[in-house]
């Protein structure tokens, strides 16, 4: 099982977490941008009244209103990448990071808006009486590529569960854990039944959830970080100054030693948008195709607003909650994780500009004098004893004030080191450091007019968004299932899609995760491939509607006589 979790990190860095792959992605956007004439930015305002249904007309095909369909939609890219994502990001890439997660929304808008028109365009009626779209469908009825469909679509299952279902209800189950003290498999449990009762029901129950959790939580969340934003208002500037003087220097300064390149804030900030907003991914096309529109350029209307609420108001706010709280260059006490944990030869000083460039080096993968440490920690009663021997780094910092236990218990012995890594796993390693993702949202949101209360609304956030995510994503299997294998495989994929959200609620999901970064890889590929082949058409089917005198003014005659 370990080698093949390192075959998906391999695969994975020569794909989704290679240097080309971002250019890929930004490009097709930047293409149709300026192809489309800034469709991003001409078309917002008709989107909006779009989505308010001023230009429904009765009998209209489908199976969801706009607003349904958008939620649902945002229930699918709003989740802990909007949380834990963007604490992640400025954590690996520096404040630079969010800049770059702008570019991608904006960017992506445009490509959002192409993929769903496409894929609106090809939909069909489904055997199960209900609509299914997505990029699988013009790849074989457009392209004629039916091995490229079927290639999308088993990514798409996969990312299901990868991204969509497990890590999804494991963040849920760990908040719940530390914030209120419920065992995961309760959380787990209980979620799982109510996860069940939504999507067992189709499209119409989970378009109904999902459109009043993303109202709910999204209004939460602003609030609880509008309290931190606000409290901390003499440095929103500052912060904001900070994000575009990296992305234009070329350089950040970080916490610890990160010391972010443009590469880093680049390449992070990237791929945290997509994985925050997933334009060109292809997964809100499967939402939107049930939505009820005779055009299809209507719906692809609906669909470029979700990288702007979803990034650009959603992840921007997270963003300045961070950075204006002043807690990413921070070191906090924290509960080690192994994966995020290296011990190296000798004593090191992050105030040492050349120890700082070495182990940036050393991290990085880069050339470096710094040595994996093997050898002995001794400890006694918790308190390293050979501390002049090595360094031990955690989360990207020189890790501060170790406490070595055994679940209350301080530790007394010798622990081995292997290769830079602790072979007893069962000792508990406690101490000063940086951190990241959920954890540095958590400890931003507590910065504020709330004081403690804040990490209570990012628990709620990650509760509310990360449980409508999963909702989503079972929809988009289904549909997938139901394109490989028919209608009669939407109840066993839906079985097994809630039985799985219980079994990771408790277990490590790691190696589902790193599969799913390669099949989203595997997604996204095709759909920006297929929708670049198709641009004449995308163009041609703009130009169609808005030669509709209706699309041009709301107030046309013929279309108040339709109401």
């Amino acid at each position: 099982m370990e080698s093949f979790n390192q075959l998906l990190l391999s695969l994975d860095g020569f794909l989704g977490s290679a240097p080309w792959f971002p250019w890929v992605l930004l490009g097709v956007g930047f293409f149709f941008t300026i192809y489309l004439g800034f469709p991003q930015i001409r078309y917002f305002g008709h989107a909006i009244k779009v989505v308010q249904g001023k230009y429904d007309k009765p009998g209209d095909p489908g199976d969801a209103s706009h607003f349904q369909a958008l939620a649902t939609a945002l229930s699918g890219t709003v989740g802990t990448g909007n949380i834990g994502g963007v604490g992640l990001a400025i954590f690996l890439g520096g404040p630079a990071a969010l800049f770059w997660m702008w570019m991608t929304a904006f960017l992506g808008m445009t490509t959002k808006f192409v993929e769903v028109t496409l894929s609106h365009k090809y939909r069909i009626k489904a055997a199960d009486g209900y609509f299914a779209g997505g990029p699988m469908f013009y790849m074989e009825r457009r392209l004629n590529m039916k091995w490229l469909a079927v290639l999308f679509a088993i990514a798409t299952v996969i990312c299901s569960f990868g991204t969509g279902s497990l890590p999804q209800v494991n963040n849920i189950a760990q908040a719940m854990h530390d914030s209120f003290g419920i065992s995961k498999g309760l959380t787990g449990g209980v979620l799982a039944i109510l996860l069940g009762m939504v999507i067992i029901g189709g499209i119409k129950r989970i378009a109904k959830v999902t459109s009043t959790i993303v109202p709910t939580m999204a209004f939460i969340y602003v609030v609880g970080a509008l309290g931190v934003i606000l409290y901390n208002y003499e440095n929103i500037i500052p912060s904001f100054g900070a994000v575009f003087r990296d992305a234009f220097s070329g350089s950040a300064a970080v916490g610890g030693f990160l010391g972010a390149s443009f590469a880093y804030a680049f390449n992070r900030g990237v791929n945290r948008g997509l994985f925050s907003n997933e334009a060109g991914q292809g997964s809100a096309p499967i939402a939107h195709a049930a939505a009820r529109a005779d055009e299809p350029v209507s719906e692809g209307m609906v669909s470029l607003l979700e990288p702007f609420i979803d990034t650009i108001i959603i992840c921007t706010l997270t963003g300045l909650v961070i950075l204006s709280s002043g807690v990413w260059t921070e070191k906090h006490e924290n509960l080690f994780e192994g994966a995020d944990t290296y011990v190296v030869e000798g004593r090191f000083d992050e105030n040492n500009a050349e120890d700082v460039k070495q182990l940036f080096n050393y991290l990085s993968g880069q050339p470096s004098t710094v040595k994996t440490y093997n050898g002995s920690v001794v400890v006694d009663d918790g308190l390293v004893q050979n501390a002049r021997d090595f360094t031990l780094i955690h989360a990207r910092s020189i890790a501060e004030d170790l406490d070595f236990r055994v679940g209350d218990d301080s530790f007394t012995g010798v622990l081995t080191v292997v290769d830079g890594k602790f072979a007893n796993e069962d000792v508990d390693i406690w101490g000063k450091s940086l951190v990241h993702s959920v954890a540095l949202t958590n400890k931003a949101f507590q910065r504020g007019f709330f004081g403690e209360y804040g990490g209570l609304i990012v628990t709620i956030g990650i509760l509310l968004f990360a449980f409508s995510t999963a909702i989503a994503w079972s929809y988009y299997g289904d549909r997938s299932m139901i394109y490989l294998f028919g209608p009669k495989a939407v109840m066993p994929y839906r079985i097994v899609y809630v039985v799985a959200f219980f079994w990771a609620a408790i277990e490590d999901t790691t190696i589902i995760w790193n599969l799913s970064a390669v099949a989203i890889v595997i997604m996204t590929l095709p759909n920006l491939f297929g929708i670049t082949v198709l641009a004449k058409e995308m163009k041609d089917t703009v130009k169609e509607y808005w030669k509709d005198p209706s699309h041009k003014k709301l107030a046309d005659p013929e279309v108040l006589a339709r109401k």
